[in-house]
């Protein structure tokens, strides 16, 4: 229900000490959730009020006395006055309340309530919301703030996620004293975040979204929705796509696509260790290995094991697809129950931890560089030469000099780690907060090599990125909220695809290379025009006074 605004009662005084409030819902005895309860009293009132009707009509038919009552319609009897009871309480009482509460209301307009928010800055907002919070709301708050209510409860205590949010952001404002007024409320579905996105929510960022493109690709065109607070940076892209579009349009290769899971392990002996080592790669046993690890989803497929050894510790790097999910779960649990199965001929293996890093996840490694993790893609282009003079404003010469100096000399100098490009996590980054994606693994996703050389007689521009560890997914996680599933349909990879499964989130993943490889024309182009500074003053830069707006 709506967190509503009325006066306080005068009986607010047991010095602080409130009882956790559970009284709001008919159903917080039972351990179903609300719907369900009330789904199934509506089938029992409905059911047996059939029954004994039915019964009656015979009764009638045959001349038997109504007043004679079998077993089972005293039963039903009793389960329809039950039902009854629970469906009048439950509607009726909340029915009679909410003109209660609506009459109570009306005194307490927007106006009203936008002359008493407290002001903006670092003054704490202790008494201004005291007399416009409902009484309840106001003993739950106190609660959260003397620990009688923990406040990761409160989703399950009052069984309102917004409202939970709502009094969760009044108690730290008062804890904290600082405002977060500038941080919105209203207007998100906090439902669709509970158990799986985000925990203990009090509000949430606004990121806008800009659309890059038409992206030619395969053939295909695509427009990139790119969220991001860096101006320049949907705007170069586009100029990106624009060149490339000119020249023909981009074409791209998956090449590897598995995502990994690396457990470590510890023995009494290196030795023993090793004995694991070579059981786990011997590929007489993988196919028993595969059936086991494939038993924990109907699309993953473990595809290899690759093991590493430091001592008496052993780390073994599992790889398997995962449909059109990003698949970290997925691969996890097929992880633990190989585990599970070796343990049995291997009661002396100490599992230390599901995750050794060898996988390695969210940090920069040579392992994912070479190897691969998630999807790996390499996407081309050829530029005309015309297309650079004109759109990009430089030339080819200057263009494959630069990459060579910049992007190959200058991250071999600097010591780089899959880090041979001018600003390709700038655009994975993007695509990876509009579309849903774990921004952290932008970390391996952005691992990228830019290669520029001369072609047609030197007279054009071939460009390639090479991305070995994309890490994308089209179902589960963040990609199921509203935001971020609009953007994935925009650009027709939403949800699972279900006559080629795995081929939406290798698509989204081959977009992302794509926009990358714009982003890397356009860049490197302005570096070498001199363009760089020139239009980030122009477009990065506000003559906006802030202060003022927040004032």
């Amino acid at each position: 229900m709506d967190v509503r605004r009325r006066a306080p009662s005068s009986n607010n005084n047991n010095n602080g000490q409130y009882p956790p409030i559970k009284h709001s819902k008919a159903s917080d005895a039972l351990p179903l959730p609300l719907y369900l309860t009330n789904g199934i009293f509506f089938t029992l009132f409905f059911s047996v009020a059939y029954f004994l009707l039915q019964r009656w009509r015979e009764k009638i038919r045959s001349s038997t006395p109504l007043h004679v009552v079998t077993m089972s319609e005293m039963a039903a009897i009793l389960s329809l006055i039950a039902s009854f009871i629970y469906l009048l309480g439950f509607f009726g009482i909340d029915f009679v309340q909410s003109f209660i509460t609506r009459s109570s209301e009306d005194v307490f307009d927007e106006q009203f309530m936008d002359n008493h928010r407290p002001p903006c800055g670092d003054c704490a907002p202790k008494t201004s919301i005291l007399n416009i919070l409902p009484q309840e709301d106001e003993e739950i708050i106190k609660s959260v703030l003397n620990g009688t209510i923990p406040s990761y409860s409160l989703e399950s205590r009052l069984g309102d996620c917004k409202r939970a949010a709502f009094i969760r952001r009044e108690a730290l404002q008062r804890l904290v004293g600082k405002s977060v007024d500038g941080l919105p409320l209203d207007g998100f579905d906090y439902e669709s975040i509970l158990g799986q996105c985000c925990e203990m929510p009090i509000g949430y960022v606004q990121i806008p979204v800009g659309i890059a493109g038409p992206l030619l690709l395969d053939g295909i065109e695509y427009s990139v929705p790119m969220a991001t607070t860096e101006g320049c940076l949907v705007a170069s892209t586009n100029r990106g796509c624009k060149a490339i579009y000119a020249s023909g349009g981009a074409s791209s290769v998956l090449l590897k696509d598995g995502m990994t899971r690396a457990p470590i392990v510890r023995f009494g002996t290196a030795k023993r260790a090793a004995e694991l080592k070579f059981f786990v790669e011997n590929p007489a046993n993988f196919d028993t290995l595969s059936v086991i690890f494939n038993r924990s989803s109907r699309f993953a497929r473990l595809q290899s094991i690759q093991c590493a050894m430091a001592g008496k510790n052993l780390y073994m790097r599992f790889t398997c697809s995962t449909g059109d999910a990003m698949g970290m779960n997925m691969v996890s649990k097929g992880v633990q129950n190989v585990l599970d199965f070796l343990q049995n001929d291997f009661p002396d293996m100490d599992v230390i931890s599901i995750s050794g890093n060898f996988c390695s996840d969210k940090k920069p490694s040579a392992v994912n560089w070479i190897e691969g993790r998630g999807k790996s893609v390499v996407c081309e282009a050829i530029i005309k030469e015309e297309v650079v003079r004109k759109v990009l404003k430089t030339t080819v010469p200057a263009l494959v000099e630069l990459n060579m100096l910049k992007n190959l000399t200058g991250s071999a100098v600097a010591g780089a780690l899959g880090g041979f490009n001018a600003h390709a996590s700038n655009i994975v980054s993007a695509v990876f907060i509009a579309t849903g994606q774990d921004p952290a693994q932008n970390i391996e996703s952005s691992h990228c090599i830019t290669m520029m050389e001369a072609v047609n007689e030197g007279k054009d521009l071939h460009i390639s990125v090479t991305m070995p560890s994309i890490e994308v997914g089209t179902v589960g996680g963040g990609t199921q909220l509203a935001s971020q599933s609009a953007c994935l349909n925009l650009l027709g990879v939403k949800g699972a695809n279900k006559e080629a499964p795995g081929s939406n989130a290798r698509l989204l993943a081959s977009i992302v290379a794509g926009s990358a490889l714009a982003g890397e024309l356009s860049l490197m182009s302005a570096l070498a025009a001199g363009q760089l500074v020139k239009s980030h003053m122009k477009y990065n830069r506000s003559s906006k006074d802030v202060t003022k707006t927040a004032a």
